[in-house]
């Protein structure tokens, strides 16, 4: 489904990515996992168009992504919840999801998908009329997967959802998005959590200082003893 191919990246001469290759396939839930400054988010940047790479290739169902204009990835099926929220403060908790639905696809699926993330969120159905800013963090996360969800996408980017957040709220974060895959949605995770994250993906890379580190299933990852010693504490 999407297939990255050494792709560097760099800001102002520092480079942030070098040579990443990562592949997500159709069903798959693919986690990108490490420390703050490795890259992570600008990997996502990358693939939604809001930054250009120096060099690289990008595919998404075998056509060049790279040569898509940024507005018109979400068209594809893909749908980026991005770091820290970003939901429209002024809106209502409807309104927000409605501004999901933008695309093609999201509005002819709108009846279909709208019970389908009242029911993940029940909270969202209760505070449908409430501005989107008065809710707590928590809530507002709920909020922007649910926002992405309403774009009926092929393809769910996650931008470190866990961020700010309670460890009870970060459970019940991820317990949905394990419940979204269930449901079959191919699903590309980008977390600081390493434990969580890796307990749920099919497949894990870890990418430090720009660089995959290392790659491998969840099994592979949670026993390899350098990323049990580094992320998990053990």
């Amino acid at each position: 489904m999407l297939k990255i191919r050494s792709l560097d990246v760099a800001y102002g001469g520092l480079r942030a990515l070098s040579g990443v290759s990562l592949d997500v396939e159709r069903g798959q839930f693919v986690a990108v996992v490490g420390p703050n400054g490795a890259g992570k988010t600008t990997l996502f940047k990358t693939i939604s168009g809001v930054v250009t790479p120096a060099a690289g290739e990008i595919t998404y169902n075998g056509a060049n992504l790279l040569a898509v204009p940024p507005a018109e990835r979400a068209q594809l099926g893909i749908a980026h919840v991005p770091e820290g929220r970003q939901v429209f403060a002024s809106m209502t908790v409807m309104e927000n999801l409605e501004m999901g639905a933008y695309t093609r696809k999201g509005q002819e699926r709108w009846g279909e998908s709208l019970p389908i993330i009242l029911q993940l969120f029940p909270i969202l159905a209760e505070r449908r009329d409430q501005l989107a800013g008065t809710l707590s963090g928590g809530e507002q996360q709920m909020l922007a997967i649910g926002r992405g969800l309403a774009s009926a996408p092929d393809l769910l980017m996650l931008d470190e959802p866990s961020m700010g957040l309670a460890p009870t709220i970060v459970d019940a974060i991820f317990e949905r998005i394990q419940l979204i895959h269930k449901n079959g949605l191919t699903i590309l995770l980008v977390e600081q959590r390493v434990a969580e994250a890796l307990e749920t993906c099919d497949h894990g890379y870890v990418l430090e200082t720009g660089r995959v580190a290392m790659e491998g299933t969840h099994k592979t990852l949670m026993s390899d003893e350098r990323v049990r010693r580094a992320y998990l504490g053990m």
